[in-house]
């Protein structure tokens, strides 16, 4: 399958809560690739002033659903949240 579609997670994090973070992603990143329809990769970009998580969907009717997904709801956002430093920047995009 092709990605058609991006979900792009920008998120704030401290350094000091950078190592917390990435293994928040380390743990979900099967998960998310063998649970969630649609869902094809999954990156984790490193900036000095932002993480970002990148993940491609065969739709952008699957990337969207994967927000109200129970491992996004129950697991990856309450994981995540203590490790933010202000509220995610989520963002959507086809593939042209």
């Amino acid at each position: 399958m092709e990605v058609k579609a991006y979900l792009e997670a920008i998120m704030t994090i401290d350094p000091e809560n950078r190592a917390a973070a990435a293994e928040v992603y380390h743990t979900y990143r099967q998960p998310f690739l063998d649970e969630i329809e649609g869902a094809l990769t999954k990156e984790l970009l490193v900036r000095d002033k932002d993480v970002q998580v990148i993940h491609g969907f065969d739709s952008m009717e699957h990337a969207k659903a994967y927000l109200e997904s129970e491992l996004f709801t129950q697991k990856v956002a309450p994981a995540l949240t203590p490790t933010w430093a202000a509220d995610p920047d989520l963002r959507f995009y086809d593939v042209a």
